[in-house]
Parts: structure tokens; sequence; C-alpha cells
């Protein structure tokens, strides 16, 4: 492993959102013709128990297998298209850049986190994204299911679905026996999110996590958790899911919090669709948020902020603790450039951004999960 990320364990995430019949709208966004999978981990869970998720986990030896090569095209990068160089001064995340071949495998990263991605996405949601033959699948717009006469009856896909969680290598069998492979070129590179020190899961588990968006056409027909890792699956747009949140009936973390608002700003499942893929040959930034504690609360900073520290303590080696006696209202007030996250509660979250987006991203819309106002504006 890249020593610079040996504090953290690698991981994939998934943003999948499929689209739905028009219905009338249920928040101030207006009517959104898609909806995002959210997934609730076990209470049991040594990381966010009981947390809405996007499907995604730990990446295996087996997302990494050269056998894969035997399946995929065999262009470089299996036909994914190349990410441009970082901007002057920056450069691409470690987890991104990482020499995968000096590590061992001739699969590029950016291809085993795809894998990773829709690996969990069937183990946790039973969902297969899936193409047949070597792909990519034909087309620009969002992806088409997977034809029906590909899939096995629903016992044998189960059956192979309590394989592939018992050992991923048999992911990789699966798309032999189906004559299909993951559909890597649907998932369009979106942000990566490494877990703030003190955020930390049982036995001080840290994620650097590559977050990545899928667009489908409609909403897969089958979705059942797994009733191991994860107890309940929900589709919802992003406004109704933030309604959840304010309302208590669900809970998620700040990274899911600042992508949902992100996504506010599409209500059309081809608009996004667009953005993401043209984006996407950009690549994206490395975010680890510095939680500031203040008398009344937290201020999750990132970068860009005024108040994010030059040097940030990554690995948690310099035990740098950042507080304040200063109520959260008065640092806002003190300020003028923001990227920020601030939270007064478990479900009070608020979103404030006001310095230009890199990488040619949208900023979240800037949602207080206490106030009705959704457009709220510094």
């Amino acid at each position: 492993m890249n020593s610079r990320l040996r504090h953290w364990r690698e991981a994939a995430t998934l943003l999948l959102a499929a689209g739905t019949p028009a219905r009338p709208p249920r928040t101030p966004l207006g009517a959104f013709d898609y909806e995002l999978l959210l997934l609730q981990r076990s209470s049991r869970s040594g990381f966010m128990p009981s947390a809405h998720v996007f499907p995604g986990g730990l990446v295996e030896a087996a997302d990494f297998s050269a056998d894969w090569l035997g399946l995929l095209p065999a262009s470089p990068r299996c036909g994914l298209g190349l990410v441009k160089p970082p901007p002057l001064g920056s450069s691409r995340a470690p987890l991104f850049a990482t020499d995968r071949e000096r590590l061992g495998s001739p699969l590029p990263g950016e291809v085993a986190f795809r894998i990773c991605a829709i690996r969990e996405t069937f183990e946790e949601a039973g969902i297969l994204l899936l193409v047949p033959g070597r792909g990519p699948a034909a087309g620009s717009g969002p992806a088409p299911p997977l034809p029906a006469e590909r899939l096995p009856p629903a016992a044998e896909l189960g059956e192979w679905r309590r394989r592939v969680q018992e050992d991923p290598a048999c992911f990789l069998h699966l798309c032999r026996r189906l004559g299909c492979v993951p559909n890597i070129w649907a998932l369009q590179e979106w942000s990566n999110w490494l877990t703030p020190v003190g955020r930390a899961g049982r036995g001080g588990r840290r994620y650097d996590t590559a977050f990545y968006l899928c667009c489908l056409e409609e909403r897969p027909p089958h979705t059942a958790q797994d009733d191991r890792e994860v107890t309940a699956c929900l589709w919802s747009s992003p406004p109704e899911a933030i309604e959840r949140f304010k309302s208590q009936e669900i809970w998620f973390a700040p990274p899911q919090f600042y992508e949902l608002c992100r996504l506010c700003n599409f209500s059309s499942l081809r608009e996004l669709h667009k953005f993401s893929s043209d984006r996407a040959v950009e690549g994206c930034e490395r975010w680890m948020s510095v939680i500031l504690t203040a008398s009344d609360g937290y201020i999750q900073l990132l970068p860009g902020d005024e108040l994010y520290p030059e040097d940030p303590d990554y690995t948690g080696e310099k035990k740098i603790i950042m507080s304040t006696d200063k109520k959260v209202e008065d640092l806002m007030k003190e300020g003028s450039v923001f990227h920020r996250i601030v939270i007064k509660n478990i479900n009070d979250f608020a979103v404030y951004v006001n310095i230009q987006a890199k990488y040619k991203h949208m900023n979240p819309l800037m949602i207080n999960s206490d106030c009705p106002d959704y457009n709220s504006r510094l």
C-alpha cells in the first residue's frame, strides 16, 4: 500500500441515481425525475451504525485481480477515458495516483475502484450493474438495465450474492457465468473523502473513499437489503432525503449530507448525467474535514475555508485539537471565506460555501437542515 495511505483503508462508494416517473413535488425545490439509493447500515456495524449511506465498501484484492483483464477490453485503462492533469499547484489524489503495478497489480486503480463499487452494490442491494460482452455499453445517456434474459433465476442469483459476500473473488466468476462485465464506464469520478481525525470507527477505522456517480434509465426491478450489513433500502430524491433527515426519520454523516446538497442542483437525471460525464475527465479534489469545536456545536472545515489549516493533521499523530469558546453564530459573523459544514446536533447540519469549486465541479446548495429555506445564501 502507498505509505501516504497507511492511515486509511481504501474504499469505494456509489451515488446511484435512477430515473423515476414524474410525480408531484414534495419539497420547495420542485419535482425531481430521479431518486438515489440509500442503504441503512446495521445497528451492529463498527462504523456509522444505523446510518443511511450510499452503497459501497472496502476494496478487496479480488477487485485488483489480473483475471479481470481477460474479461474487460484490452485497450489502455480498459476503455476508460483519461483524466486531465491536475491544475497548476495541485496533484492527483494519492488514491488515484498510486502506481498499482508497483504494488503487484496490472489493473489500474480507476478500474479496480469501480469494480469494488459495483460489487458492493450487488452484495448490499442485490443490484447488478453489468453489460453484456466485454463492454463498454453503446449510447451516451443514462445506463440501461441489464436485459432480463441475461439474469439467472432469483434463487440462483441469491446464491451467487451469498457467495460473493463470502468471497469477493466470486464476483468475477459470476460475470464470467453471465457473459457480462462490470459496467465501469457508467461510473463517473465524483469526489474523494477521507475520514477525519476524531471520527474513526471501531478499532480506529478510517477510510480513503472514492465516490462515483452512476445514472440509470430506470430503477432496477429488484432491490433488497442483505440483512447483514444492510437492514433497509430507500430510494429518494436528494431534497426528499434531506427532508427525512430533518424530521429525524433517517440519519447520514456530513459527507453524505454535503453530496446530497450538491445533487440538489440537478432536478433532471439527464442534466445530472451530462454534467457528471463531462466533468469526470477533470478528476477531483481530495478532502479531509478538520473539526473545529465551538461552545455550542461543531464546524467541519473543508479545503478552501479561511480557517482550514495550512498543514492539516492527516494522520492524527500531531494530536492537534481545534476549539474555541465562541459560539458557531459568532464564528460565522466574523468569517468571510467559507467551505464548511456547521453541526448543531445530530440532525441539524448546514452547508456554507462561497468559494469557487475546483475541477469544474458544482458547489452544493447551501441548505440548513433545520430551516425550510432551500436557497439560503450568505
